[in-house]
């Protein structure tokens, strides 16, 4: 596994998320499961994370748990500086199926979330926000468009942009990517990557594709395998913003960090 520098330290004021002894446990006829146990990790404002690790270790759980969907057995999570006890609008959620009622245009279906976020805008500033992000990734052609008419790519198109319309501080991605053919893929890693550049928000991703990792994040969040997971190693990405594929896939430093989350994943 090739070597990497250590990371700077993170100062405090920085922080937007605070893991402290994170500890997940599910009941089971011979005892408790513990998936994660005392996990330490703090999160930069506007830093973009790209998490990894084998199936089981217990990615979606922090996930879900950071959403407020999954309740915390053990430890804290911090959401500027406040422990998190339940789901909530200033976290934002784009799973691999992007979850639209079929009946319903791109427009209502990003409208639809706007509404419940922003209840005292008017109808036109409501419109406004839902119209400005799908413009923004690449829909603003197909805004009257079913979204049981649109491709599968275009409908995490229309997940992406009701996540980012939400106007959330904390952007949680799970595998959202994960259903698609790898040219839909890279098309709509280029899309989240345009618009998360724009607008600067904390990202958590998921993933298992380490190049996705390496092309996304700020940081690569490594995670031991279960039960009992914890964070094995966290990567630095030292690439400059914005992004531009062919220059990561160039740049002399690429292949070494694929070749040290490889070496973790492999170890």
């Amino acid at each position: 596994m090739t070597t990497m520098p250590p990371a700077a330290p993170i100062s405090l004021r920085d922080v937007v998320l605070d893991f402290r002894d994170l500890t997940k446990t599910y009941p089971t006829p011979t005892g408790e499961y513990v998936v994660l146990e005392k996990l330490q990790l703090q999160i930069k404002k506007q830093e973009f994370v790209s998490i990894i690790g084998h199936s089981g270790c217990g990615k979606t759980t922090l996930l879900t748990m950071i959403a407020g969907l999954n309740d915390i057995s053990g430890g804290e999570i911090l959401l500027n500086e406040f422990p998190i006890t339940g789901p909530g609008p200033d976290r934002g959620v784009i799973f691999q199926s992007p979850s639209l009622l079929p009946w319903m245009t791109a427009l209502e279906n990003v409208q639809l979330g706007v509404e419940q976020v922003f209840p005292h805008a008017t109808r036109r500033q409501r419109q406004d926000i839902s119209r400005y992000y799908l413009d923004k990734v690449g829909l603003g052609s197909l805004l009257h468009r079913r979204a049981s008419q649109l491709s599968q790519g275009m409908q995490q198109r229309v997940g992406i942009a009701r996540a980012f319309a939400l106007k959330p501080k904390i952007l949680l991605l799970d595998e959202p990517f994960g259903m698609l053919d790898s040219l839909t893929r890279a098309e709509l890693q280029d899309v989240l990557l345009e618009v998360w550049d724009k607008e600067k928000i904390t990202a958590i991703q998921i993933t298992h594709d380490v190049d996705e990792a390496i092309f996304l994040a700020d940081r690569v969040i490594m995670m031991t395998s279960g039960p009992r997971a914890q964070i094995g190693d966290i990567l630095p990405i030292d690439f400059a913003r914005p992004r531009r594929r062919k220059d990561i896939l160039n740049h002399p430093d690429y292949y070494g960090y694929r070749e040290h989350l490889i070496g973790f994943l492999e170890h």
